[in-house]
């Protein structure tokens, strides 16, 4: 098996420069290291960006969903309807407020969340919907919204992978009661670790910065309002997010190139599915993941690629096969036909802004040498 430091590609890169260097540099000569200015100013960038009235940033994606599910007041004997193909992160953030996640079948086509699968699954203690925006690309909003309303059902938009996503004009952040952004190196925008939310409410807005700094809501420093978390977004990572935001729509244009080098050259190879886009979203790419047809062994294929010096990932494994979950009431994975055709299928390929047309040959030439041993 080939050694990370061997692989001629690398599966994912940030996208880094002197101007991100220097913002960080800037902020360690200041002294103001934590709760200060570069932190708001990321808020307000992001905030303006999504048109929406208010950003609270946080050390994590996953921090920023928690607090989304605890500002809502999800708990013990609630139920929260999430899809299975999902990052842990969606399931973890509603298992810390003790409630139960419900799985959902996921959407052929895009894998994102099933609308009608998921009005399916709505019983007397579901409490709200948590929507994955899955790859980039966004969930099915209209109808996900449709029966959020018709059931008195919370939404919150799991966007941690979708940062400039659009759903039919409207960028993602723009739905449901708040939506959660993560900055983890292999993002659209990094700040190393990191996260946003993001809402039209003023409330949640406000509770969500109270509980993000240990329970404080003014007043002397050691005062606390509630039980709260240390989710604080420091300084030196939130100027590298305001230096990196400033460069987004350049990243998400490379990005969308690189994808669509990838789509060129796969039109030809047979036995592998390109992602589809549906033609009333604008797709924030995120990682670029292809499907392998019926009955091909996804982890096979992915060992001959690594062989050949190449790295893949499956993505992702479903929620419900994790052994930490086994056993969970609610969580079995019964009628999840699509999720549990496409588990073990779905590889992701290596990705990021800077992928030349020389190492995407490289890549596609491994897969297709691969798929051949595999498949014979």
């Amino acid at each position: 098996m080939t050694s990370d430091a061997e692989f001629r590609v690398p599966m994912s890169a940030p996208d880094v420069n002197e101007d991100d260097c220097a913002a960080v540099l800037e902020v360690l000569r200041s002294g103001r290291l934590a709760l200060g200015p570069r932190r708001e100013e990321l808020e307000t960038l992001v905030a303006d960006y999504v048109g929406v009235r208010r950003a609270v940033a946080v050390s994590s994606g996953t921090a920023a969903l928690h607090l989304l599910v605890r500002t809502l007041g999800i708990g013990e004997g609630d139920e929260v309807l999430v899809p299975s193909f999902t990052f842990a992160a969606s399931v973890n953030a509603v298992l810390y407020e003790r409630a139960t996640p419900v799985f959902v079948d996921i959407e052929p086509e895009t894998y994102n969340l099933d609308p009608a699968h998921l009005e399916s699954r709505i019983g007397p203690r579901s409490k709200a919907i948590m929507a994955v925006d899955v790859f980039g690309h966004p969930a099915p909003w209209d109808e996900i919204e449709g029966v959020a309303s018709r059931h008195g059902l919370a939404v919150i938009d799991d966007s941690c992978e979708a940062l400039g996503a659009e759903y039919r004009g409207r960028k993602l952040g723009q739905f449901g009661a708040g939506a959660a952004f993560a900055f983890y190196p292999n993002k659209q925008i990094t700040t190393g670790e990191g996260g946003v939310i993001v809402t039209n409410d003023d409330r949640l807005a406000d509770l969500c910065a109270s509980l993000s700094n240990q329970g404080r809501e003014g007043g002397p420093w050691l005062s606390h309002a509630r039980l709260g978390y240390n989710y604080r977004l420091d300084e030196m990572s939130a100027a590298l997010g305001c230096s990196q935001m400033k460069r987004l729509e350049s990243h998400l244009a490379k990005r969308a190139q690189v994808a669509q080098m990838y789509a060129a050259r796969l039109s030809g190879v047979g036995g592998v599915r390109t992602p589809i886009v549906r033609p009333c979203v604008r797709m924030s790419w995120f990682v670029y993941v292809v499907t392998l047809d019926e009955g091909v062994d996804g982890a096979a294929v992915i060992a001959g690629m690594e062989r050949r010096g190449v790295p893949a990932r499956v993505y992702f494994t479903p929620m419900h096969t994790q052994p930490y979950l086994k056993g969970l009431p609610g969580a079995a994975g019964r009628d999840l036909p699509v999720t549990e055709s496409i588990a073990g299928r779905t590889i992701a390929l290596p990705f990021h802004n800077n992928l030349s047309q020389l190492e995407i040959e490289l890549v596609v030439t491994a897969l297709e040498e691969s798929l051949a041993e595999v498949v014979g």
